[in-house]
């Protein structure tokens, strides 16, 4: 069976995983006070929210949040900003003792037998933690999975009020980069597409950080 150019061009060109990666890693751009995050919304919600700097009241801030430090993990659950209701890709600037104090006092929102001693444990503190830990597969430029997972960060509570009205430094609307860089991933030129992805390198966690004391 014949494989049409493009295919071959498309394979071609998708990077190669880092066999030097862990199982699992926080990524993410960062400076010595603050690391950034990505979430998207509604432009509703969104664009006054990079307008102002800061989440509006209509933000609910009793519910569960999800953050990810991964702007491509972002993009794959955005679809670049093409999904209803997270038209608006914001990048969200947090003060990094927020985020560790999230990290320290989170629970894997899964059950994993090596981190808890039974499910009834687990259970109990999910119901006590103010964030989850989740891990899943990093994505590359064309969104498809690969062999190393990078965090998703969920607050409730606490966490998501602090998160709102305390941790955070700036918000920005990044959606235009997000839709620049899937043009370019479209018409072929990766290359350059890579070349405008967002600094992400190694994030030193916390320790007790859910799910790394295995493969830190």
């Amino acid at each position: 069976m014949s494989t049409s150019p493009d295919v071959h061009v498309q394979a071609a060109d998708r990077p190669v995983p880092d066999p030097t990666e862990p199982p699992r890693r926080i990524r993410a751009l960062h400076t010595e006070r603050t690391v950034t995050v990505y979430q998207a919304y509604s432009p509703v919600l969104g664009v006054p929210a990079a307008r102002d700097g800061r989440f509006p009241a209509a933000w609910k801030r009793e519910r569960m949040t999800w953050i990810k430090p991964s702007f491509l993990w972002m993009m794959y659950r955005c679809g670049w900003g093409a999904k209803a209701d997270q038209e608006t890709v914001l990048a969200v600037e947090i003060e990094r003792g927020g985020f560790d104090w999230a990290l320290r006092n989170a629970c894997l929102s899964h059950y994993d037998p090596d981190e808890h001693p039974d499910r009834g444990a687990w259970q109990r503190q999910l119901k006590v933690s103010p964030a989850r830990v989740q891990w899943d597969p990093e994505r590359d430029l064309r969104l498809q999975a690969l062999p190393y997972r990078s965090l998703q960060l969920g607050l409730a509570g606490e966490a998501s009020r602090r998160y709102a009205d305390e941790w955070t430094v700036a918000i920005t609307d990044v959606t235009p980069l997000a839709h620049e860089i899937h043009a370019l991933v479209r018409s072929g030129d990766t290359a350059a597409a890579a070349a405008l992805l967002p600094g992400e390198r190694p994030y030193p966690a916390p320790e007790g950080t859910p799910g790394l004391g295995r493969v830190s």
